[in-house]
């Protein structure tokens, strides 16, 4: 699917005139076992995706901001940069108000009523539709048992640390890639991008945080988050201020094997589910997106969605 991703990407920038995606490279690293930077070496080769494999010494010289053990090995990805989320949600919005799409912003769904012609009812009315798509998000977990639905989503809220550098510009995307490090601290995973959001400051988080009731998302002990995050970027990023200077937050829908969730209601075919994004399914929105509208209209999808089919976790029940 990333293939076709990057191409729908500049699809999308060409058609809204909004450069949505800038170019750094993707670093990872580990020890020469690791299973990860292994598998993206293998990865890469598979898809013939241009990219560096670098020692300790080689990476030291290009990358003199960052402090990691003599026996790690770094990969970059030539193809990884930054998606400008903001941006790119705008221009989606955009280009579907341009093909006649109506937008209901600040309008919750309270109800849906499955059947050949659908009901869904909202705060503000009731709308009737032959075939309804559900990419609720982290409300999932509460909307699809509703209709019938059960997968072990779990929302997550993930504080977004952004981290001051001490020299500024020394951390920026023409000198430092995004990077992803599994396992980084403790059995977690990090990942962070250059200082580009908010200049002077790098965005580095953990990837996890505590489990959510996504309509009371702050009511939630996440000082382990964020000390240990802080132990993390005191420990291999010695430019930059190890206290976080800005921190926001976001929410991830998680399922057990980060995979996530394209597939149509198991009783009503006309009903069709995203869900469970894990927090990596927003690089691949233009193709799910596809892949949601050949559902919808019932075509044969573009691609084999045996590993996204809600029955992988129930495989012996009727769903």
């Amino acid at each position: 699917m990333m293939k076709e991703a990057f191409k729908l990407w500049e699809v999308l920038e060409r058609e809204s005139k909004t450069s949505v995606f800038r170019q750094t490279g993707m670093l990872t690293m580990g020890s020469t076992d690791n299973i990860f930077v292994n598998g993206t070496i293998q990865s890469l080769r598979k898809h013939n995706m241009a990219m560096d494999i670098l020692d300790s010494a080689q990476a030291k010289a290009r990358y003199p901001m960052v402090s990691f053990p003599d026996d790690f090995r770094f990969v970059l990805d030539h193809s990884g940069g930054i998606l400008r989320a903001d941006k790119a949600l705008k221009a989606f919005q955009d280009q579907f108000q341009k093909f006649g799409g109506e937008l209901h912003d600040g309008e919750p769904m309270v109800n849906i009523i499955p059947g050949d012609i659908i009901t869904v009812q909202t705060t503000k009315g009731s709308y009737k539709c032959r075939s309804l798509v559900l990419t609720v998000g982290p409300w999932a977990q509460r909307i699809l048992p509703a209709i019938g639905v059960h997968a072990p989503l779990k929302p997550m809220r993930i504080n977004v640390c952004y981290w001051k550098e001490r020299t500024k510009g020394e951390y920026g995307a023409d000198k430092f890639p995004v990077f992803f490090q599994i396992p980084a601290i403790d059995g977690y995973e990090v990942y962070g991008l250059p200082s580009e959001e908010y200049p002077g400051h790098v965005k580095i988080c953990l990837h996890a945080g505590p489990e959510i009731d996504p309509d009371n998302r702050d009511a939630v002990d996440d000082k382990w988050v964020i000390d240990k995050i802080s132990e993390y970027v005191a420990r291999h990023f010695p430019n930059l201020v190890p206290t976080p200077s800005i921190v926001e937050t976001c929410i991830y829908t998680m399922l057990p094997d980060e995979d996530l969730i394209l597939d149509t209601h198991p009783s009503w075919k006309n009903i069709i589910i995203g869900a469970g994004f894990s927090g990596h399914g927003f690089k691949l929105a233009p193709v799910v997106g596809k892949v949601l509208g050949e559902l919808t209209m019932g075509k044969s999808p573009s691609y084999d969605l045996t590993p996204c089919k809600i029955n992988r976790f129930f495989p012996k029940s009727k769903m």
